[in-house]
């Protein structure tokens, strides 16, 4: 019998869990067990994961776990340095040589776990599976705005927050907009055609500012593209991955621009891989920008859990698309379980050789 254990989200303003509800009276009619931590924070109240046939257990209870369960989060754990014993499901941000990631991996190896990592479940084809991507691309956008707004008013962007829905979001967004009293930014978006770029393209298509689209067709010449420092705003929703062109180089802020914003929704600036070459590190929800130049200023956001900012949503689309996939637990040695768990014992053999 599998049993799956969702734990509560440790990290401040993570409000996203993986399955619903009705996702965990499936499994449980499936034959799974399924165990929820109590979580104050989740959008979706404990009481009904109760309902639907999970035994709930105490927050942060996760390491007491049995030894077959499986651990379900979606965001980091707690960096206490505790060797991982169990199989956990997350995204660990560990198989691109970030200095985190490796931490996280040496904890797996003394504990003798493994990480399925979520960002890598993908069909036969090496198609993802499930993603947050879409709403990533959504907040990212609506983030990007706001620090262009902060910037038409000689300041700097603010604290961010969760929004009970999409329209809330919307309604404030617009107002801050029409309150400039100046027209629109014009932005660009690379990656159009994917999950987050497409969100982020609804979500300035939304707030009338004219948008120009760009996917793999308008990138493959590699650059440079001085088209991306001619628009106001920018945002990038292609992932640092090994032949990402560079759109925007190191020197960037120092040369002729209308650029003022950078939205890097695929934020990975630890990779050597980052298409965004002029920062370092990623932003926060209380500083969502790093200011990078002045005269023009250049802000960029790079948030790394911006779903989280529509909770509802986003995990109401996720928990659908991953649902399927985790009723195949019970063989978690085949398909899409059983190439993340190859993945896995690829980068921690590459770890003990170091």
């Amino acid at each position: 019998m599998t049993h799956l254990w969702v734990r509560a989200e440790s990290r401040a303003n993570e409000d996203r869990v993986g399955i619903t509800p009705d996702g965990v009276a499936s499994l449980v009619a499936q034959g799974f067990t399924v165990t929820v931590e109590d979580s104050p924070r989740r959008v979706l109240p404990t009481d009904a994961y109760a309902r639907a046939g999970a035994t709930v257990v105490p927050e942060g209870s996760w390491p007491t776990a049995p030894l077959d369960a499986i651990i379900f989060g979606l965001k980091e754990l707690p960096e206490d340095g505790t060797p991982l014993r169990h199989r956990h499901v997350m995204f660990g941000h560990a198989f691109k040589g970030q200095p985190a990631g490796q931490v996280l991996l040496r904890r797996f190896a003394a504990g003798g776990g493994r990480l399925y990592d979520l960002e890598y479940l993908t069909d036969d084809a090496g198609r993802r599976l499930a993603a947050f991507g879409y709403w990533a691309g959504y907040a990212g956008a609506a983030v990007s705005l706001k620090a262009w707004v902060a910037q038409q008013r000689g300041g700097i962007c603010g604290p961010v927050r969760a929004y009970p829905g999409k329209a809330q979001l919307l309604e404030e967004l617009r107002a801050q907009l029409d309150a400039t009293g100046r027209p629109r930014p014009r932005a660009l978006v690379i990656g159009a055609k994917g999950r987050v770029g497409s969100g982020a393209a609804d979500l300035l298509v939304a707030m009338n500012v004219p948008v120009t689209l760009w996917d793999l067709a308008e990138t493959a010449h590699g650059g440079p593209f001085p088209e991306v420092l001619a628009h106001d705003l920018f945002v990038n929703a292609i992932l640092a991955q090994p032949g990402a062109p560079v759109f925007v180089p190191a020197d960037a802020a120092a040369l002729a621009r209308a650029l003022t914003v950078i939205g890097d929704v695929a934020c990975d600036p630890a990779s050597d891989f980052s298409p965004i070459k002029v920062y370092d590190r990623t932003t926060t929800w209380d500083q969502p920008v790093l200011r990078v130049a002045d005269n023009p200023p250049l802000d960029v956001m790079a948030i790394d859990n911006l779903p989280s900012m529509l909770p509802r949503e986003s995990s109401d689309d996720y928990a659908r698309q991953l649902l399927p996939v985790l009723a195949g637990l019970d063989r978690i040695d085949e398909g899409p379980w059983g190439r993340a768990g190859a993945l896995f014992r690829e980068h921690a053999a590459g770890l003990t050789q170091t």
